[in-house]
């Protein structure tokens, strides 16, 4: 696998095999097999400097505990019910 990264400011479709698209938002990244980073429509993307493809990790080097954007993903329950907080007292 390998990861690309949008680095411009709007919205980018990528074609991939199969008939595949990947929709990249800006300044995010995404995950692509290793054989679609290969193909023309990622080279030409490559070569104009709209993306980046690097090797299953992230360009900054972030760690395992954080994801996509920097923000830390929390496991375990959350709140049950996210309606009023009237009755919890």
């Amino acid at each position: 696998m390998k990861t690309i990264v949008n680095k411009t400011g709007r919205p980018l479709k990528i074609r991939l095999s199969q008939g595949r698209i990947l929709r990249l938002s800006p300044r995010k990244e995404g995950q692509i097999a290793t054989h679609d980073a290969e193909r023309e429509s990622v080279r030409t993307m490559v070569e104009a400097g709209e993306v980046t493809v690097f090797d299953d990790i992230s360009p900054a080097g972030s760690s395992s505990s954080k994801g996509l954007g920097g923000v830390s993903r929390s496991q375990g329950r959350g709140r049950r019910f996210l309606g009023s907080t009237r009755g919890e007292r």
